[in-house]
């Protein structure tokens, strides 16, 4: 690099290297990580995550080289240019919808055209007519349309029903006049909407022959396809800056009167016929398909940016060394070639060697496959229930509204939180953008509140636990007899104290944890149930509500990594089962360490089982050492979506830090001016040279 002093080039990091810390770790393991790698995504994705990585690595559009020295206008043009050439590339390679959506998280950073695949498709997949569907979704595949999805508005967001924004049907012209009656019914918050979008689904309150039937879902054109301007009666932008997002135009629009074709109102399932006669669908809630469908692959995304946010943590955490502790550095086969063997070649304690790092970042591994295996169910019971709602079956519809809600709400609460103790377990550097946390975390803040506030999504999950408990007390044969049912546990009968904990070793069985979980759910409903059937209003009951959702989707968590962990098989035939045992384990314990008072306040659990759950969760810490840093490694999450120097998979930690910083835009246009920084002859000599003379200046 120009500038860059001689010496600099003969300096590397103090002993030991990074890439031998990593090299012990990944040989202390006790399985193979390729082989969890296929356990959790199976050789066609992995074979698809190379693939689509060569191409886009090779290709200087995709580069994230200078990503964080960028502001917010550079930004949005260069993730512009790289949705561009990504649609570009997807036809010319002929992509499936696999290659597509791995392309875009490889590239992994909300992009203009986001909303046009994750939300704007979906829906006319799922709500459009077959007419509809193929000429709509046909522009849309080929990019002839870029699409998103207007629902919130500035005076409304989870309160769906409480939209302003009018479609009203207009029989003489067949046409719908789409309007915002004031001006918090401006659509707000819109991806893709402030200055990319030509076409947006806009939820909008139907109103014919004078009755108002809700918001409904309706195809609108927001800009000319021949020079991009947006149409007469529209008034459309950007909302501004973010905390995160910001390569995403986030906008908002007005409507004032605005009339589109009747055939735009997507009518699946509600339809609204020539004359303005409405016809409903036959169940209320059928149109939830696409609200389902984001919601369960939030729950599957939030595994992987907790995995991400791990990843760095772990590795880092091995490479970084601070203090002597010789009994905590006991294990560590570097530290070993230097104490006591050569007492003068100095060596610190590996951070990840003490307990304190551990009881930090373990857990959250363990909640990274956690929320792994309860994203990839989610899904799966997601294609079941449109498989069967499509052949007229909507019986699955209240019990995967409801997971889907609950498990939003609790997963990416967890993965927001889990990323932030990542980033601090990094110490000073985890606050540097070059760790890859930070930006990280403010991008994925957002889920939090997209669709749905977490807060407020827990009452839809607790009023249909609710609602079984009744069903089940008053009809015991209704009790499911699958153990694949969520809500089975709530017709059992109620136990009173963990009798199956009888000694501390047997802490280590998820079953038996399994078995607290439930218990805690149980009583929760149950307690609610009986204080609402006392008079207890629904404003007073939403404290409990949120802490039954909690509760219940913790229990899936754990339930379905006990699946995972013991009656999947392909885990016994990669032979992992014996660590995701160990993790399920963690996971259990250090979460019913966080709800402890939700677990004993009844007097499930017992003083001296609380002593035994705290020992054992020190017991499964030791137990994940080893294995640490391949269990980050499994998730194959490769260099180019980390784009972080502290958690590189070669180590190198410290050149890379240094190699960022020389290439920030503050020390390159410095060293074109004799490592002068610009503004000098303007602000800073004034102040520094006035008053001194010539003899001053030699002096100082």
């Amino acid at each position: 690099m120009r500038g860059i002093p001689g010496f600099f080039y003969d300096l590397k990091p103090a002993e030991p290297q990074g890439a031998n810390s990593l090299q012990v770790e990944r040989a202390k393991a006790t399985f193979d990580s390729s082989k969890m790698t296929r356990f959790l995504f199976t050789n066609y994705l992995g074979g698809i995550v190379n693939e689509v990585q060569d191409v886009l690595e090779n290709d200087e559009t995709f580069s994230k080289e200078n990503r964080y020295y960028m502001g917010r206008s550079e930004r949005f043009l260069d993730r512009l240019k790289m949705d561009s050439k990504f649609a570009q590339l997807a036809r010319e390679l002929k992509w499936d919808d696999a290659r597509r959506t791995m392309g875009s998280l490889l590239i992994d950073e909300p992009g203009t055209f986001s909303l046009h695949t994750g939300m704007f498709m979906p829906c006319l997949n799922s709500q459009g007519t077959d007419e509809q569907r193929k000429y709509w979704l046909g522009l849309a595949h080929n990019y002839r349309i870029i699409g998103c999805y207007a629902q919130t508005e500035l005076g409304h967001g989870s309160n769906v029903q409480g939209l302003e924004t009018t479609a009203t049907y207009i029989p003489e012209t067949e046409q719908f006049e789409i309007h915002s009656p004031s001006l918090t019914a401006s659509k707000w918050w819109v991806g893709g909407l402030g200055k990319t979008a030509t076409h947006a689904i806009v939820m909008a309150r139907l109103i014919t022959k004078g009755k108002d039937f809700g918001p409904h879902a309706f195809i609108v054109p927001i800009r000319s396809l021949e020079n991009h301007k947006p149409f007469a009666g529209i008034m459309v932008g950007d909302v501004g800056p973010k905390m995160g997002f910001n390569c995403v135009d986030n906008g908002f629009i007005l409507f004032n009167k605005y009339r589109i074709p009747r055939d735009h109102m997507l009518m699946r399932y509600s339809k609204v016929d020539k004359e303005g006669n409405y016809s409903a669908p036959p169940v209320q809630k059928i149109s939830y398909g696409t609200m389902i469908f984001v919601r369960a692959y939030l729950v599957a995304s939030s595994a992987l940016a907790l995995a991400r946010g791990a990843t760095v943590a772990i590795r880092y955490s091995a490479i970084r060394r601070q203090f002597t502790d010789p009994e905590a550095s006991k294990n560590d086969e570097v530290f070993q070639q230097y104490v006591p063997q050569n007492p003068k070649l100095k060596c610190e304690t590996a951070v990840i060697d003490y307990s304190l790092q551990q009881y930090r970042l373990f857990p959250i591994i363990a909640q990274s496959y956690a929320l792994h295996f309860s994203g990839f169910w989610m899904l799966r019971i997601y294609m079941k229930m449109m498989k069967n709602m499509n052949d007229g079956n909507m019986d699955l519809l209240p019990e995967v509204h409801a997971a889907s809600s609950g498990l939003k709400s609790l997963t990416t609460t967890i993965a927001a939180a889990g990323i932030e103790e990542c980033r601090r377990s990094c110490g000073g550097h985890g606050y540097s953008l070059f760790s890859g946390l930070p930006d990280f975390l403010n991008t994925f803040l957002p889920l939090v509140t997209l669709e749905g506030d977490n807060h407020l999504l827990t009452q839809q999950t607790s009023r249909y636990l609710l609602k079984q408990l009744r069903k089940y007390k008053q009809d015991p044969s209704s009790i499911p007899k699958s153990d694949g049912s969520t809500t089975k546990y709530l017709g059992a009968m109620p136990t009173k104290s963990w009798t199956a904990a009888k000694t501390e070793a047997d802490l280590q069985n998820p079953l038996i944890l399994l078995e607290a979980f439930a218990h805690r759910s149980q009583r929760l409903v149950i307690e609610l149930a009986t204080k609402m059937a006392k008079g207890q209003v629904w404003n007073d009951s939403l404290i409990e509500m949120y802490a039954i959702s909690k509760a219940h989707c913790q229990y899936i968590l754990l339930k379905n990594f006990v699946h995972a962990a013991y009656h999947d098989k392909r885990a016994a035939a990669n032979e992992v089962a014996p660590v995701l045992v160990t993790l399920c384990v963690l996971f259990g314990l250090s979460t019913m360490e966080s709800e402890l008072s939700e677990f004993v306040e009844d007097g499930f659990v017992s003083q001296k089982q609380t002593v035994w759950l705290r020992a054992q969760i020190k017991q499964s810490l030791a137990a994940v050492r080893p294995n640490a840093v391949a269990l980050v490694d499994s998730w194959g999450i490769p260099d180019y979506v980390l784009n972080s120097a502290l958690g590189r998979y070669d180590g190198k930690v410290y050149e890379s830090m240094f190699e960022m910083a020389l290439k920030e835009p503050l020390n390159v246009n410095a060293r074109a001016h004799g490592d002068v920084v610009e503004g000098y002859e303007e602000f800073l000599k004034p102040l520094i040279q006035r008053g001194l003379s010539s003899d001053d200046k030699a002096k100082l």
